[in-house]
């Protein structure tokens, strides 16, 4: 990856204004099977779906004359300061979607100040991304089905410098994904999980056995969370929260943030959208517990919603993977201006002068 500056962003198609702009023209950047893999949902894709279309659900309430003057969107997490309450989700095999994949993004990242959470599942290793990264890395864990191999990756991110860990908890068995089953994914030649690589090999179960019997055996359950919790100082959020009471569990099993997120819909349909269980989620941990939404953002009023309702920041996936497979880590860094200017505009025009005055009072009753 190289650390050269990007090239201005006015190097952009003039038709590339929004994040749908890029969905618009990735179709014709990706292979039809990665695109399936990538736009897909589980089952019917009721809750992939849902997760954008529950923002139309929300009005906003608009104030006038409001001295905005010197506002700002920095806020920080874990005391880490940021320059926006955006950062790049987790999504596997980034090589899928450009040549540089994850490094293609770690740049973009860098270059807009945009904290990157890193798949387990990434086809570049911890330590290359971090040694040339220039804005805060964290690590997505996924559960290998032993407390050896999910350590062993902590500690290869913890030595590569990685600022938090970020536990998926809502994907111990592959969804149901129809639109890729059709499409007839899979994974090139020569393209892998490298991170994995040295781990204890965990043999997957016969087909023909019952999930209970076969994948939940390996999954981890609370008293693992709170094993993982005394293994490392990062902080340690957890990923695909959406039930409140599993919020408070994992706030009282050690975890130090939650991400409310159904996996982008990819993994068990006809749940609630994640702005939905947001308020409940937050209402149940109180003000001060480091809470993120996941699932739908698309645009700069998203990110103000998501606010309103309790969230302390916001991560896209599929936004800025379209973004990558069209235009690299330029198009990356443009679709993170686009959404922080989107986000600026609606603060400025609903009287909000920072983060800290977006709150409930700023939403329309229904």
């Amino acid at each position: 990856m190289s650390t050269a500056p990007l090239p201005p962003l006015a190097a952009i198609p003039h038709d590339l204004v929004a994040a749908v702009d890029y969905a618009r023209r990735a179709p014709f950047h990706l292979d039809p099977r990665c695109l399936a893999y990538l736009n897909g949902g589980a089952a019917d894709e009721e809750t992939l779906a849902a997760n954008s279309a529950a923002f139309a659900d929300f009005q906003l309430w608009p104030r006038v004359l409001a001295d905005v003057r010197g506002g700002s969107t920095a806020t920080a997490l874990f005391g880490t300061p940021l320059a926006h309450p955006l950062l790049l989700a987790p999504v596997a095999y980034q090589g899928l979607f450009h040549t540089l994949g994850e490094r293609a993004t770690a740049l973009a990242a860098g270059a807009m100040h945009t904290p990157f959470v890193v798949s387990t599942l990434a086809t570049t290793r911890l330590d290359e991304l971090a040694s040339q990264a220039a804005a805060p890395l964290w690590f997505q864990l996924y559960w290998q089905g032993s407390r050896e191999a999910a350590l062993t990756l902590v500690r290869r991110a913890e030595a590569a410098g990685y600022g938090a860990i970020v536990l998926t908890v809502d994907a111990p068995l592959a969804g149901i994904r129809n639109r890729e089953q059709r499409a007839g994914f899979a994974l090139p030649p020569g393209l892998a999980a490298v991170n994995l690589a040295g781990l204890p090999e965990i043999p997957a179960p016969p087909a023909n056995v019952p999930v209970f019997q076969g994948a939940m055996c390996q999954a981890p359950g609370w008293a693992d969370i709170a094993w993982l919790r005394s293994q490392t100082s990062l902080p340690l959020l957890l990923k695909g929260i959406l039930h409140p009471e599993d919020a408070v569990l994992a706030r009282e099993t050690g975890a130090d943030g939650v991400v409310v997120s159904n996996h982008g819909g990819r993994v068990l349909d006809r749940v609630p959208a994640s702005l939905h269980a947001l308020p409940q989620v937050r209402a149940r941990l109180g003000a001060d517990f480091p809470l993120l939404l996941d699932g739908g953002i698309r645009r700069g009023s998203d990110i103000f919603t998501a606010l309103a309702l309790g969230a302390d920041a916001v991560l896209i996936g599929r936004p800025y993977i379209h973004a990558l497979a069209v235009a690299g880590a330029l198009g990356v860094a443009h679709l993170i201006r686009v959404l922080r200017e989107e986000l600026e505009i609606c603060m400025a025009l609903c009287g909000c002068r920072s983060l800290a005055e977006i709150g409930p009072h700023c939403l329309a009753p229904a």
